[in-house]
């Protein structure tokens, strides 16, 4: 490699300014040094990313040209073909990652070489230049195929087309080749993007592809040892884990008749963190839990403080995330007036244990939830348990249960809040279970139930004895997780077509997934949900020019979200008509027609009387959106991340891990989208227009959203409180993290 042939290629385009001479100097100097390959490649890098800033944005193509030149070379010296060709046999990537182990069979056993061959035209190489530097960089840390001596094989236009053709692998063979043109169109002028497990693992050997799944835990021996054996093995597999553990025996609860025996469910929480810890998916990244209790259970001051500093370390689980399932009820007691008073100082909230809860009353208080706002039948049995004197109870002053949260909230940025009303009264699959908490992100909604141990025998097969289990199954949540990235799709008026690329390739993740549980293919399959998303919010409100602050992105969330919705369920019954609608359909608010209803739509901005109609003969997915964090991802598609505003202040910040710093400029940065950045950043944006925002959205998302709130070091904890109370008063179903500029919160990476 000479410089010269590397500077005619990064600096191509490039308009000359102060900057050019003396990267070239130094890249001329670098060439001279007798650096190793690597050594040369990471200062050559260095020299390109040093000169990014603002009025200097034209500096991150010349990075992203120069990590381009390097992949590309890389890839001909290992896969024998000249790199200024930039890409090589597509076909012959895949026969040889396919023959060393990396791709699974299924790539050329379900196409056929003229296929393969077809849609290797289809490669657009010049769409490498659309990445951003940060983009590029993660891309091809974390995603391109490798071997196992970490070598990079694969290039981003076939990353992008190994997983379409993964996805559309059994899609019937008269339009199959146009399913996958249409996903790789969608993926590689980064309209969207997949989840991380997708887009990592598609091609690969037993790939798991799916993001985010949901556990809740049975109250005995058997289930809390078999369900933290059932979340190793989907940590092992690159998913994030949500537990409920409200089902489990509080502190002092009795076993086998036995009184204050129990030691709560802390030490078990103890153990998920272990296992969170140890099985760290192949040293890549730590395995990712949340952990949720109900606000009710008797051991929640304890749990509400296992991340922060104070209390006993013993009873401490610092590495997985609580979640905080909150009814209606408890909301309406720690109301506040215009000074942020509590209405009702004096309240007293009751702690209970849902064991002793199911052998005095005969059900569980977990197991309901108000109907009705302010009436139904949650807070009618709370109210049993309350006047039943037999039931051992804890009385706590509401006010010391807000106070522990603030705290935690402020040290740790958690606990996540689940309404656990608002978002019953919402599932359209209510018929056939109940929502007992979210994921680690927050934006996941469905049903769920404990799997159980039923029984065990011995038995004898060719001599050989074996221990038999049987194991009742549960609703072991999955979501498959895909983002409409708004700022570009919206901009060139594709985000009908993307969407209805999105929605099949969703679906097509339920039936080619290698998922590692029984019990959650089953629940896959009763369900076929999806998590359709959108990344790009503040980059959209940019380049339309509204300010964040603005009641005007109040209702561009209302309208836009309300076309997404539109146009997911629209694709969806296409499928059913398809393909068929999933299993627990007959029933179910789609079924009757109460979904729209609910939801108040008319045909003022799309026919929805028509659509009704024709759900109600099927829809393909019982579950359909869910708007995740989508940090990595949106940075790989040159966006910005979910929902939120853009982090850094003046259009720039750093995006630093232990083992990198690279600047990262708002998308479509110039002096027309300037002032939409510009202190309009996430810790300046008005927190309560970002609430208003949320609720128009989350009207149309039957699921849920994650949802940052972001407060300034210092806020008072009746001016946190007031956010938490607006945020339930306008009907969000959940919060993710409370961002403060003091305590940094890393966002979970299997959502994304």
């Amino acid at each position: 490699m000479q410089a010269t042939e590397f500077l005619s290629y990064a600096l191509e385009g490039h308009k000359h300014d102060s900057k050019t001479d003396s990267f070239m100097k130094e890249i001329d100097n670098l060439f001279t040094l007798g650096l190793s390959e690597q050594s040369l490649n990471r200062r050559m890098i260095n020299e390109a990313t040093v000169r990014v800033d603002v009025g200097s944005e034209q500096w991150d193509k010349v990075s992203t040209k120069t990590l381009l030149f390097q992949l590309y070379r890389k890839a001909g010296e290992l896969r024998g073909y000249n790199p200024q060709a930039q890409y090589g046999s597509f076909l012959g990537l895949i026969k040889k990652l396919t023959k060393m182990g990396i791709y699974g069979s299924f790539l050329t056993d379900k196409y056929t070489e003229d296929e393969i061959n077809e849609v290797a035209s289809y490669l657009t190489p010049g769409r490498d230049e659309l990445f951003t530097y940060v983009g590029l960089m993660m891309l091809s840390d974390r995603y391109l195929a490798r071997d196992y001596i970490n070598q990079v094989y694969e290039l981003p236009q076939e990353r992008f087309m190994v997983i379409a053709l993964t996805v559309m692998q059994d899609e019937s063979p008269e339009n199959r080749m146009e399913h996958v043109k249409e996903a790789y169109w969608a993926l590689s002028e980064l309209y969207m993007t997949v989840a991380t497990p997708t887009m990592s693992n598609s091609g690969k050997v037993d790939g798991q592809l799916s993001s985010c799944f949901i556990d809740s835990v049975d109250d005995s021996l058997d289930g809390i040892y078999l369900d933290n054996w059932d979340n190793a093995r989907v940590s092992k597999h690159g998913g994030g884990v949500g537990v409920y553990m409200g089902k489990v025996r509080g502190r002092n609860s009795s076993i086998r008749g036995y009184k204050n025996k129990a030691s709560g469910v802390i030490p078990w929480i103890r153990n998920l963190n272990n296992t969170a810890v140890s099985v760290d998916q192949l040293g890549m990244r730590s395995g990712a839990m949340a952990v949720y209790l109900d606000i009710w259970h008797v051991d929640v001051l304890l749990f509400l403080q296992i991340g922060t500093n104070n209390g006993d370390e013993r009873m401490k689980a610092r590495d997985v995330f609580p979640g905080l399932c909150v009814p209606d009820y408890f909301m309406e007691l720690i109301e506040a007036d215009e000074d942020g008073r509590m209405l009702t100082p004096d309240a007293i909230w009751h702690l209970f244990d849902p064991h002793e809860v199911r052998q005095e009353m005969g059900w569980s208080l977990e197991d309901s939830y108000d109907e009705e706002e302010g009436s139904g039948t949650w807070r009618t049995r709370y109210q049993e348990c309350i006047d039943n004197p037999n039931l051992r109870r804890i009385e706590v002053p509401v006010r010391e249960i807000v106070k522990a949260m603030v705290v935690a909230d402020i040290e740790t940025g958690s606990p996540y809040m689940f309404y656990r009303d608002e978002v019953n009264r919402q599932n359209a699959n209510k018929h056939k279970g109940m929502i007992y908490c979210s994921n680690l992100c927050t934006e996941i909604a469905q049903n769920m139930s404990p799997s159980s141990l039923v029984g065990e025998w011995v038995t004898e097969e060719d001599g050989t004895e074996y221990i038999i289990y049987k194991r009742k199954i549960g609703d072991f949540v999955v979501c498959n997780l895909s983002s409409i990235n708004l700022g570009r799709a919206y901009r060139d008026g594709v985000i009908r077509r993307v969407i209805r690329i999105m929605m099949r390739m969703l679906d097509n993740v339920i039936d080619v997934n290698n998922l590692p549980l029984h019990q959650a293919t089953r629940t896959n399959k009763k369900y076929r949900p999806v998590g359709l998303g959108t990344f790009g919010w503040h980059h959209l409100l940019a380049i339309l020019g509204i300010k964040w602050d603005d009641m005007a992105s109040v209702e561009l969330a209302d309208t836009l979200y309300e076309d997404i919705a539109f146009y997911a369920i629209e694709m969806s019954h296409e499928l059913a008509m398809e393909k068929g609608s999933y299993e627990y359909f007959e029933g179910s608010e789609y079924h009757t027609g109460v979904y729209f209803d609910r939801k108040g739509y008319t045909d003022a901005r799309h026919n929805w009387s028509t659509l009704k109609a024709k759900v109600k003969k099927g829809i393909r997915n019982g579950y359909w959106g869910a708007v995740a964090p989508n940090a990595s991802t949106a940075l790989i598609a040159g966006s910005t991340q979910g929902i939120d505003p853009f982090y850094g202040a003046q259009g720039i910040y750093y995006e630093e891990k232990k083992d990198f710093k690279v600047p990262v400029l708002a998308p479509d940065l110039s002096p027309e989208t300037w002032e939409f950045y510009y202190r309009q950043n996430a810790h300046y944006v008005s927190q309560e227009i970002s609430i208003l925002q949320n609720a128009r959205r989350q009207r149309h998302i039957d699921q849920a959203v994650s949802f940052n709130l972001y407060v300034p070091s210092g806020i008072k904890a009746k001016d946190l409180m007031q956010l938490h109370r607006k945020a339930w008063r306008n009907k969000l179903k959940t919060t993710y993290y409370v961002r403060g500029t003091a305590n940094l919160v890393d966002d979970c990476e299997a959502c994304q």
